[in-house]
């Protein structure tokens, strides 16, 4: 029996924008509507901005939606790099709202690594934001300054192993195999949205198989610790209402196993001066694919 794919229901278009030497592909969804904000969803790590097809499926009103592919990631070529600047992605996020929306305050989404970055950048830009919802961006683990030099020992480790072709991300025979990597990958996930994401998730190279469009660099450490005194500094500088949603399984228990825990996040969340936080049941870390009508309801209101 042939299996029924997933059908969008609102279209997107694709754009190539120049940003800092670099062609950005931006998936775009509807038209800019007089007093209306432009939403912008930027996605996480080894992630791509088709991911939120779900989430604007399901929004009850159609939306000028605006989504990049971050650097090495998706239909944007990062250029000849073996490693990722976490601040790289604050600028090229700020280029990008400078071509699509000049001085005009958006609503703007993150998940993940997405999530943080929206945080750090609403802190820095500050008049840029109207409304930010963070989706499962907890941040890191609080690091020591004596964990320095073993970090940039690390840092240059893993960059060798990438240019020994050691940190390859894996091929698939088949589109069919990126799908199951996806379901295994997040058990909640149906086969009907795998089997539409896998193509938008991974391409068929000139063998035949099918190359997820992820950089292997983006596996390298940073090389810099995570400092959060700073990023709390930045974000008693939001001006914007946030709302960070997180999902009812613990992401952070599962990746930390008590090193950083989701009483600290809402701890550091205390730092943000307007903010709410609000869980989502029967979903996990990928929460814009379990449980994208309950996402998109959530944004809606909040943004209203």
């Amino acid at each position: 029996m042939m299996r029924r794919m997933y059908q969008a229901k609102r279209i997107f278009r694709s754009e190539f924008v120049p940003v800092r030497h670099l062609s950005y592909h931006v998936r775009v969804w509807g038209e800019p509507k007089p007093g209306q904000a432009p939403l912008v969803m930027v996605h996480g790590w080894m992630d791509v901005a088709a991911s939120y097809q779900f989430v604007v499926d399901a929004f009850a009103q159609d939306r000028y939606v605006i989504a990049p592919d971050w650097r090495g990631f998706g239909d944007t070529k990062s250029g000849p790099v073996d490693h990722y600047w976490f601040p790289d992605y604050l600028a090229d996020l700020d280029c990008l709202l400078d071509h699509y929306v000049q001085g005009l305050a958006v609503d703007l989404v993150g998940h993940s690594m997405g999530g943080n970055i929206v945080m750090q950048y609403a802190g820095v830009r500050p008049e840029r934001i109207r409304r930010l919802v963070n989706l499962e961006g907890f941040g890191m683990a609080a690091t020591r300054p004596e964990q320095a030099p073993a970090r940039y020992a690390k840092w240059m480790d893993e960059i060798k192993k990438l240019h020994a072709d050691e940190m390859d991300l894996k091929a698939y025979d088949t589109v069919q195999g990126v799908a199951r990597r996806l379901m295994k990958t997040n058990p909640r996930l149906s086969q009907s949205k795998a089997d539409w994401l896998a193509p938008h998730w991974a391409r068929a190279n000139a063998d035949g198989k099918w190359d997820i469009m992820g950089d292997p660099a983006h596996k390298v450490i940073n090389a810099q610790l995570y400092r959060v005194d700073e990023v709390l500094e930045i974000y008693r500088c939001i001006r914007a209402p946030v709302l960070a949603v997180q999902a009812s399984d613990d992401s952070l228990g599962l990746w930390w196993k008590g090193k950083y825990t989701l009483s600290e996040y809402h701890e550091r969340l205390k730092s943000v001066p307007d903010v709410r936080i609000e869980c989502i049941a029967d979903a996990g870390h990928m929460l814009h694919h379990d449980q994208p009508e309950r996402v998109a309801a959530l944004i809606e209101n909040f943004i209203a």
